[in-house]
């Protein structure tokens, strides 16, 4: 049942979580609990077809710009189709292979409007019917580096410095803390006034040091973040992620957004029932030390580690009504 005033959301990210919390927020959308709903996407892939595309063109990665799009696509036919066809990836020993459409038709359309990315994503999302707008939280290419400690196995107290999304995400080191390069990318305008103008922020899930910190690092952004008067929701992992947050249980990961953002107003921790393993208490302590509140729901799809759209989309609703 919808509230009677809709309300504005948005949610930062990139990749598989992402697109886990869009296809959430858009079955939000379409019972108008949430009416205007925006994603502000990571952009430092550089691996796969983005990187491919990001060095030929110099362009933003497009895939988890991509991503973002699909998880927004309706249930309808059209919708479906779309977003199908935007993820699909191309087979074959040519030049094509490994490359996928949607990254193709993205990076086309900034050709044709001279590299505004802003209105090209505004353009791919119409032709999809995409529930929702899709926007960099940069315009800036930019790579993320990561202070790793052991990553050198002949000297496990080492501190060395990796670069790029690839090589933090797989690190086989304890990463410390990740920043960006250039220290301080244009934010995206379109995505500071959402985040200004929204009264729910969504951060989370996904990769911790390479999707979803590397916001905070955005000074623009982050001021947003720290300015809105929506209220910021952090949704944690389900588990910890091999070489990017080994060991990591929620507190941890937790600490981690804290240590890069300690002045981060948040109103609410959701986390996933099965993933505390007698944490709880910890994990209730740390959340009630930042002012907020720890929300523990079934949101897993049972027996597989990811999130479940209708769980989590019943959550989300929950906390919406409950505030």
């Amino acid at each position: 049942m919808a509230r009677e005033t809709a309300q504005a959301a948005v949610a930062l990210g990139g990749g598989h979580g992402l697109a886990a919390t869009l296809s959430a927020l858009r079955r939000l959308n379409d019972d108008l609990t949430i009416d205007d709903l925006t994603a502000v996407v990571t952009v430092a892939d550089n691996g796969g077809s983005s990187g491919r595309l990001r060095g030929e063109f110099g362009v933003l990665p497009p895939g988890d710009l991509r991503m973002a799009l699909a998880a927004l696509c309706g249930d309808d036919e059209w919708g479906r189709t779309w977003a199908e066809v935007v993820q699909h990836r191309f087979a074959g020993q040519g030049e094509l292979n490994g490359h996928v459409v949607g990254n193709l038709l993205i990076v086309g359309l900034w050709e044709l409007m001279g590299g505004d990315h802003v209105r090209g994503l505004d353009w791919v999302g119409r032709l999809l019917g995409a529930h929702g707008r899709v926007l960099p939280m940069a315009t800036t290419p930019m790579d993320i580096t990561a202070r790793v400690r052991g990553a050198d196995p002949s000297d496990p107290g080492a501190l060395t410095v990796v670069r790029g999304q690839v090589e933090v995400a797989t690190t086989a080191g304890q990463i410390e803390s990740v920043a960006l390069v250039p220290e301080d990318p244009q934010a995206c305008a379109e995505a500071v006034e959402a985040v200004l103008a929204a009264e729910w922020v969504v951060l989370g899930p996904g990769s911790w040091f390479s999707s979803v910190i590397p916001h905070l690092m955005v000074p623009g952004l982050r001021r947003a973040l720290a300015e809105t008067p929506g209220r910021l929701v952090v949704v944690l992992n389900l588990e910890a992620q091999a070489g990017e947050t080994t060991g990591f249980g929620p507190e941890e990961h937790l600490a981690a957004l804290f240590e890069h953002a300690p002045d981060l107003n948040v109103h609410a921790v959701l986390v996933d029932a099965g993933s505390l393993a007698g944490e709880r208490e910890a994990l209730e302590k740390a959340v009630a030390d930042r002012g907020a509140r720890l929300v523990v729901e079934d949101i897993a799809v049972r027996g597989e580690p990811r999130h479940d759209p209708d769980r989590l989309a019943a959550a989300f609703r929950r906390i919406v009504d409950g505030a």
